[in-house]
């Protein structure tokens, strides 16, 4: 007797074909840049134990009785530690930056499949020889800025490749909920990269890297077999990025019955002839190209002050709470994991919001005009009790973490696949790029001004995230005042003005 179908199964012939291909899509490039910021966590866990407090250990059994630093990993166990860890920041970061803008133009012209899984095994490699300096006892700078770098330019290929992917098979009408609940693998990685290496920080720092650099190879291959670039590919439907003006439809689309995948204006005979066109014909945009597309250098620039705030509480948290309530590296890197769940619902909220309101722009002022005075609430309240701590670190983290998630995914995929772009999708991967990529220069800066001014006190680094968080919010004023006018027009329209 043989047994039924399994539900799953069932479920799965249940879902169009389009569905089915669009979940596939979306978990992949979930699980990849969850795995890619699964594998960029740990040198934040892993700082506090490279130069911790020794005279919390007990006696030092080298009887050295004049040594502080008996326990530190030379050679961060000096009074420079705090800039050599904003040095090694710096080198990822930099790095990245750097590679960013020329790994758009790659990911535009190169299979993004292959350009998507070679980068994650490369990745691992990387990652994994950082961790490998413990068990090989290097004590050598170099070895650790060297790996860092080439650890940052392979870890280009990750964003530009899973932000086309998405853009490829998903339209504009529900992007930005789609996308900020898919976005939530940035906060999920910095979760579980928390997690894994909090497993190890103590006992073997080592570890806290290898593990998560298996992981990242792994998926890096699954990708490799499983992965559909386009809908095309599979003879499904591409997506309708923008929505035709009545003047721009055939006047038979106007009284079409085709469902809201379907290209306006196309027959379903004229939309199967034409499916692959996109794929195969279009030029990919130039660098140049893609900063004239409108809104492209105002979220570039905004993205840059964003992404400065969010990456120094990516790098800087675990060790701030050390140093300030006092906690083990392993319950700092627990409790900093907080400001990453803040992070998902941040992401999904600015998305739905921005979804139902339209205002991209505006969505992410009103979210960084509140981040500023929470986070020096935070610096000032936020140890008051563990109680209070979790819930400013959850709030932060969504206010902060919110408008950038916005703008490296609805916000890069609607501007690389503009109305002034003639349907051309072939800038997905270069606007992404170009916009990260500045990002990226704030991510760069900002851990490293927090290496600096921290000796300072960690009041002066707190008063530079607020700063940047309000330039942030300054730099998109003109695209604001054009939503607004937007809506006072529609509004007008509705009113019969």
């Amino acid at each position: 007797m043989r047994a039924a179908l399994a539900p799953g199964v069932r479920l799965l012939r249940a879902l169009p074909r389009d569905s089915r291909y669009r979940g596939l899509t979306l978990v992949l490039t979930f699980l990849s840049y969850t795995s890619y910021h699964l594998s960029r966590k740990p040198i934040s866990i892993v700082k506090s134990q490279l130069h911790p407090n020794c005279s919390a250990l007990g006696p030092n059994p080298h009887n050295d009785s004049n040594s502080s630093t008996w326990c530190s990993w030379a050679p961060f166990d000096g009074e420079n530690y705090n800039e050599l860890f904003g040095a090694l920041d710096n080198a990822f970061l930099v790095a990245y930056a750097i590679g960013m803008f020329i790994s758009g133009i790659f990911g535009e012209r190169l299979p993004l499949r292959y350009y998507l899984s070679g980068g994650m095994v490369l990745s691992g490699l990387f990652t994994a020889l950082f961790g490998l300096g413990y068990f090989w006892d290097i004590h050598v700078l170099w070895y650790f800025v060297v790996v860092q770098v080439c650890n940052g330019l392979v870890q280009t290929t990750g964003w530009p490749a899973v932000v086309a992917c998405v853009g490829n098979w998903f339209g504009k009408g529900k992007r930005g909920l789609i996308m900020g609940i898919w976005n939530s693998h940035t906060s999920v990685g910095n979760i579980l990269g928390s997690l894994i290496a909090g497993a190890w920080v103590s006992s073997a720092w080592g570890l806290s890297f290898i593990v998560p650099g298996i992981i990242i190879a792994i998926v890096g291959i699954i990708c490799f077999f499983f992965l559909v670039e386009y809908p095309e590919d599979v003879d499904c439907s591409p997506p309708l990025h923008h929505v035709m003006t009545t003047s721009e439809k055939d006047p038979e689309a106007v009284t079409s019955n085709e469902g809201p995948l379907s290209l306006s204006g196309q027959s379903s005979a004229d939309h199967s002839n034409s499916r692959k066109e996109p794929a195969e014909e279009l030029e990919a945009i130039s660098f140049f190209g893609a900063l004239w597309i409108p809104g492209v250098v105002e979220f570039s620039l905004c993205l840059l002050f964003a992404k400065l705030v969010s990456y120094t509480f990516l790098y800087w948290l675990p060790l701030y709470i050390v140093n300030v309530a006092h906690f083990g590296a392993k319950e700092a890197g627990d409790l900093s994991t907080l400001f990453d769940v803040g992070g998902i619902l941040g992401g999904i909220f600015a998305g739905l919001i921005s979804d139902y309101t339209g205002g991209r722009a505006t969505t992410c002022c009103v979210m960084l005009v509140v981040a500023a005075p929470m986070l020096f609430l935070y610096n000032h309240v936020g140890q008051n009790g563990i109680g209070t701590s979790i819930g400013m670190l959850i709030i932060c983290g969504a206010l902060v973490n919110g408008p950038y998630a916005l703008i490296t995914t609805a916000v890069s995929a609607d501007l690389g696949t503009h109305e002034s772009l003639k349907g051309n999708a072939k800038a997905l991967s270069t606007v992404t790029a170009i916009i990260d990529g500045t990002g990226s220069i704030g991510a760069a800066l900002g851990p490293l001004l927090a290496g600096l001014i921290s000796p300072t006190g960690w009041n002066n680094v707190f008063y530079m995230l607020i700063a940047a968080d309000v330039l942030a919010c300054l730099l998109l004023a003109r695209v604001v005042v054009k939503e607004a006018r937007g809506w006072c027009g529609y509004m007008a329209r509705q009113r019969g003005y």
